[in-house]
C-alpha cells in the first residue's frame, strides 16, 4: 500500500480552527464491472480538509491551506487493506469535521462496504447511514453534504458530474492525466509496469477530485466562496509540493 499526504498517514486529522468551519471530502476511485454484482474494486481513495479561510471575504489561492492523505494499492490483494483505511479516515473525518461531503458519495460508501465483503467496515456503514437522512436539516446546515444531489439551489446546470458542476461555479479543474487514456487504462498499466507517473496521475486526479469536492460543499453551505475563476490545479501544486513529480511535467504546469 502506498500512502501520502500530509497528516502523518490515515486516521489523522487537522486540529479543527476554533472559529471557521472544517469540511472533509472523501473521493474512492474503483475499477468498474456492471456485468458482475459487486464488481466495482476500489484501488485508490483520499480524504481532503478544508477549513474556510474568512466567511466574511472571497478566498484566494495564496490564503488556501489543505490537508489531506491519499491511499493506493500496490497489489489487488490489499483491496481490503485499503478498504480498512478508508473507514479509519471516515472515523476520523466524521470525530474532527464539521461538514463531511463527497460526489455521488452514496456510490463511493458502496463500493467500500461491498469490497469489505465480511470485514468489519463500520464507519462505512455509519456514513451511509449519515448519507441517507442528510436531508432531515436545512441544506445550509447539513452536516453531509453530496454535491451531485445537493446543490439545486446553487447550479442549473442539466449534468451534474463533478467537472460539469465545477464549471457552471468558476471552478478550474482541467485533468491533463485523461488527455488521451482513461483512469481504469492507466490503473492496469501501473499494476502491469509499475510506472510510477501513471500512478502518481491517477492519485492527484483522486485529490483533485476531493479538493473540488470540498470546495463545492463550501459554497453550496453558504460557509465561503470566491470571486472570479479559482484555479484548483494552482491549489493542487502548492498543496502537493513536492510529493508528485507529475505536478512538474509540462502538461501540468502549463495549467498554472
Amino acid at each position: 500500500m502506498i500512502v501520502t499526504g500530509n497528516l502523518d498517514g490515515p486516521g489523522r486529522a487537522p486540529t479543527p480552527p476554533a472559529i471557521t468551519p472544517l469540511f472533509a471530502a472523501v473521493d474512492v476511485e474503483w475499477t468498474k464491472n456492471y456485468r458482475v454484482k459487486g464488481g466495482n474494486v476500489p484501488f485508490c481513495y483520499s480524504v481532503v480538509y478544508l477549513a474556510v479561510p474568512d466567511r466574511h471575504r472571497p478566498i484566494h489561492i495564496d490564503e488556501t491551506v489543505f490537508w489531506w492523505t491519499s491511499a493506493y494499492v500496490e497489489h489487488p490483494e490489499e483491496t481490503v487493506e485499503l478498504v480498512h483505511l478508508a473507514d479509519t479516515d471516515l472515523r476520523a473525518a466524521i470525530g474532527t469535521a464539521d461538514r463531511l461531503t463527497g460526489h455521488q458519495f452514496t456510490s463511493d460508501l458502496a463500493v467500500l462496504g461491498t469490497a469489505a465483503g465480511e470485514h468489519a467496515a463500520p464507519t462505512v456503514a455509519a456514513a451511509r447511514a449519515a448519507w441517507r437522512t442528510r436531508r432531515e436539516d436545512d441544506v445550509f446546515r447539513r452536516r453531509v453534504i453530496d454535491t451531485r444531489y445537493d446543490v439545486d439551489h446553487l447550479v442549473r446546470c442539466t449534468s451534474r458530474r463533478l467537472v460539469d458542476v465545477c464549471a457552471a461555479l468558476d471552478l478550474d479543474v482541467t485533468q491533463p492525466e485523461l488527455r488521451g487514456t482513461s483512469m481504469t487504462a492507466m490503473h492496469r498499466a501501473w499494476l502491469d509496469t509499475g510506472e510510477d507517473e501513471l500512478r502518481e496521475r491517477i492519485t492527484v486526479l483522486n485529490l483533485r477530485h476531493s479538493l473540488s469536492t470540498a470546495l463545492v460543499a463550501m459554497r453550496s453551505s453558504g460557509c465561503g466562496g470566491w470571486n472570479g475563476l479559482l484555479n484548483v490545479n494552482r491549489l493542487l501544486h502548492t498543496g502537493l509540493s513536492g510529493r508528485f513529480a507529475w505536478l512538474e511535467h509540462p502538461l501540468f504546469t502549463n495549467l498554472l
